[in-house]
């Protein structure tokens, strides 16, 4: 049997919108330098991330301390940053950041019971049959576990430009990454998940908004029912044929979001 194939609870979107990019970026180890955006959203979950877990260790921050924790990852990202061509300077991104950030922890934090916070799940393997095994892995350092009516459900915070419309959290595209964490969270605690999974989504372009959205049957999706067929198993299919389909028509086929852009020979 061969080793298991990795795959990140965040990359299943990426997957079935270009396999052709999954594969670069995920089997091939192309990489991509991040843009501020995508810097944007990783600087606001750690601070809420900060806020939220101090609530649970019934040791609660302020905002202003958490806002340091902000600025402190915008001002040395984790991680390679490119700040060319984009219409987000690092001044800008400060203060949309403060701005959600401090409705956050006011508005949207106090709402919640959480559970688990950035919680380091261990890796689920599934057998997929024919020497198959696919891997989950994932740390649910966007997701927090909460109490609803005592029943535990997973909350996953998504920042971006279209992270909210018309009042209301989009859910599009990321309900199988809620589905796995789902998975990942029963796997690493024994605990069930009942609840429905949630996302609370930060706007980070035009006028900040903050929203949060209901996502019943993630974990269906991905594993599937008695009648229709789980992500994983399209994905085993895949993997199985070592075949990665490209998508041209993808909103994310550009060099800006594809490692593998400059030598694909299928977008226009």
């Amino acid at each position: 049997m061969s080793d298991p194939i990795r795959v990140r609870a965040s990359s299943w979107g990426r997957l079935f919108d270009c396999a052709h990019a999954w594969e670069g970026a995920h089997l091939l180890g192309m990489y991509q330098a991040s843009g501020p955006r995508a810097l944007l959203g990783t600087a606001l979950h750690a601070a809420t991330a900060v806020f939220d877990q101090a609530r649970v260790d019934a040791a609660p921050v302020s905002v202003a301390e958490a806002s340091d924790v902000l600025a402190d990852v915008l001002r040395e990202p984790p991680y390679e940053v490119s700040w060319a061509g984009e219409d987000l300077s690092p001044r800008q991104a400060m203060s949309i950041g403060q701005g959600l950030l401090g409705r956050y922890c006011t508005e949207i934090s106090p709402r919640y019971q959480f559970t688990a916070v950035e919680l380091a799940t261990a890796p689920l393997t599934i057998d997929c049959g024919g020497g198959l095994q696919i891997e989950l892995t994932g740390t649910m350092d966007r997701s927090r576990a909460r109490i609803v009516d005592g029943a535990v459900g997973i909350s996953d915070l998504k920042t971006g430009r279209n992270a909210v419309s018309q009042g209301r959290a989009a859910t599009k595209g990321h309900v199988a990454q809620l589905g796995t964490y789902e998975l990942l969270f029963e796997h690493t605690t024994g605990q069930v998940v009942t609840a429905p999974g949630e996302i609370i989504g930060m706007k980070t372009s035009g006028a900040p908004e903050i929203a949060a959205a209901d996502v019943p049957n993630a974990r269906a999706l991905m594993v599937g029912t008695a009648r229709q067929r789980g992500l994983i198993e399209f994905a085993a299919e895949m993997f199985r044929s070592g075949l990665f389909p490209p998508n041209p028509q993808s909103h994310a086929c550009h060099e800006r979001y594809c490692a593998r852009w400059k030598a694909c020979p299928y977008h226009d």
